[in-house]
């Protein structure tokens, strides 16, 4: 009977975000794989989709893309409570566990795993690690808010990892592409990207729909307040975000179609170290979470801040540094084809950890003793 009486108090809650879902969101792994491979097709269709693309830029700023990702980040961005971040990073030890984690341990891992991996393939092998030097600024929004995972840390964390990427991202690739290889005795091959191209990127695709969902809540909740915001807005505009993704992967993948489906051997090597990058880094930050006795909702938004990559700007940078048929923007491409369903596995593997190992109003993890 307690045991009944647990599973329906942990299940309703945990399961909660997906409940709530489409058809469309329940189904996201499959619309996600329907994608890849409408994008890989289009690609195909259109051998020169790429030049066609070249005409609708602004600047260095592909136009399709832009909309792609500012319908994907917008909603999510919409449905933070502003307000209420000063108390939601009250705690520190996720913002603080995540950074670490995210500038310290990543790189450093995806550095050793490419090496490991791909000792004989350069090109590929800079492309997986120019992944790993910068978390992720926009999808991982999505999969926090499909965990369950709060929402206020994660905007903190994207907010403070974007200005950080401003920062060192130049100087993280230098290092990690040329210094430390040459310390250790290896082939070095660098990078060359100025700061604005970085900050460009940004404030551009992170920046304006930030902007946006933020000028949207106020707005919003002045005008029709609180309740009408939160329970009909928000859930008219929610499906935008996950029309936003499929848009995104479609263009990303139309745009290396024929290199993917030519050289599949080649993709799956190239999968391999971010296979492991993607799993040890959402497990490692997890499980040292529940060590810590974080709240679920603190972990969660840590584990995937720490999991996910910036594959865009990776792609911006591999294509404008080596070429958009190079190796490195090939490796670049199939970031989001391993990160993608992996995250999303990792959404109910989340939600299945919440069930099974939180507990209590303010769901930190449960003893062993109460577990069993």
């Amino acid at each position: 009977m307690s045991e009944t009486k647990s599973t329906t108090h942990d299940t309703s809650p945990a399961l909660e975000p997906v409940a709530r879902l489409s058809t469309l969101n329940r189904l996201l792994p499959l619309w996600i794989g329907a994608a890849m491979i409408a994008g890989i097709v289009l690609g195909r269709a259109f051998p020169d989709l790429n030049d066609q693309l070249e005409k609708v830029k602004v600047d260095t700023v592909s136009l399709p893309i832009a909309v792609g990702l500012f319908a994907m980040m917008f909603p999510v961005l919409a449905k933070v409570r502003y307000r209420a971040i000063g108390a939601a990073v009250a705690d520190k030890r996720p913002v603080i566990m995540s950074l670490l984690i995210v500038w310290l341990i990543g790189p450093a891992l995806m550095f050793t795993l490419a090496w490991l991996m791909l000792p004989d393939l350069p090109a590929y092998r800079t492309g997986v690690i120019i992944i790993g030097l910068a978390p992720c600024i926009a999808m991982v929004l999505i999969w926090i808010d499909l965990a369950g995972g709060n929402r206020e840390i994660a905007a903190v964390l994207v907010a403070i990892n974007s200005l950080i990427q401003v920062l060192v991202f130049s100087l993280l690739g230098y290092f990690y592409l040329e210094v430390l290889p040459g310390w250790l005795g290896l082939d070095t091959e660098g990078i060359d990207i100025s700061i604005w191209q970085i900050a460009k990127s940004v404030l551009i695709f992170l920046g304006v729909p930030l902007v946006a969902g933020y000028l949207t809540r106020t707005i919003g909740e002045r005008r029709k307040g609180t309740e009408w915001y939160e329970e009909t807005f928000l859930p008219r505009i929610g499906p935008i975000a996950l029309y936003g993704l499929l848009f995104t992967i479609v263009i990303l993948f139309a745009l290396q179609g024929d290199e993917i489906t030519s050289r599949p051997w080649q993709v799956a090597r190239i999968a391999l170290p971010l296979l492991a990058y993607f799993v040890i880094m959402w497990f490692g930050t997890f499980g040292l979470g529940m060590r810590l006795k974080l709240p679920y909702e603190s972990n969660a938004a840590a584990a995937f801040t720490a999991a996910g990559n910036n594959f865009e700007l990776a792609i911006a940078v591999a294509i404008g540094v080596f070429g958009v048929s190079s190796g490195q923007s090939l490796a670049g491409v199939v970031g989001p084809l391993i990160e993608v369903p992996v995250l999303v596995g990792l959404v109910y593997v989340a939600l299945w950890a919440k069930r099974r190992y939180y507990t209590g109003n303010d769901l930190t993890p449960a003893s062993e003793e109460h577990r069993q």
